[in-house]
């Protein structure tokens, strides 16, 4: 990709943020906290090299930038990380689904409880391209829009998406971080549906 198109990537990506914190702010209650931003950089490894006695010493950290991050803001500039969305305009190669996959798969490495999608505008009545579903593992979501602004229907689609995903994070962090807990709740199903549109 040339420089000229990463630059019309991103300001499509950008051109999306306002409509987007609009969105889900308009999605009630349990969503005020909830925030989106572009090119935020957030951590894919977290290696250590040295302790001291049992204590980690200068962990390296290495950080990939996002397209767009969803996130849920706490008090004092902290943040949790919640749905990355990569994004893509026309045609996806499967050197872009590998790479995507991968990068989703480093991220959810550092972030359990982190949901990662795609997102493809100006792709024209095609479908998701199979290259993209085959080689896409570690995608919770993939998402086409015929051009660069989505109709009333792909935008309603992507939104409940961004919310049921973020939603799902919550869920997942919760799971994980109470699990050893003798106040947790016990579930006896876990079940991640496939839905196709």
């Amino acid at each position: 990709m040339d420089q000229k198109e990463k630059l019309r990537e991103k300001s499509w990506v950008n051109s999306l943020l306002p409509r987007l914190e609009q969105a889900i702010q308009n999605a009630g209650a349990a969503f005020t906290s909830a925030r989106v931003a572009d090119g935020r950089k957030l951590p894919y490894t977290f290696e250590i090299h040295e302790y001291h006695k049992n204590e980690v010493v200068d962990p390296e950290v290495s950080r990939y930038e996002t397209d767009l991050l969803f996130f849920d803001a706490l008090e004092n500039e902290r943040w949790i990380p919640r749905l990355v969305v990569e994004c893509k305009l026309g045609s996806v190669s499967t050197h872009d689904a590998l790479t995507y996959s991968s990068k989703a798969a480093t991220h959810k490495h550092v972030h359990p409880y982190l949901r990662y999608g795609i997102l493809i505008g100006k792709h024209g009545d095609e479908a998701i391209p199979w290259r993209l579903f085959k080689h896409g593992a570690y995608f919770d979501f993939m998402a086409t829009w015929v051009s660069a602004e989505p109709s009333a229907i792909e935008w309603s689609d992507f939104v409940e998406l961004v919310i049921q995903e973020i939603e799902a994070s919550r869920k997942m962090q919760v799971l994980l971080t109470t699990n050893r807990s003798p106040k947790r709740t016990k579930y006896r199903v876990i079940h991640r549906p496939l839905r196709l549109k």
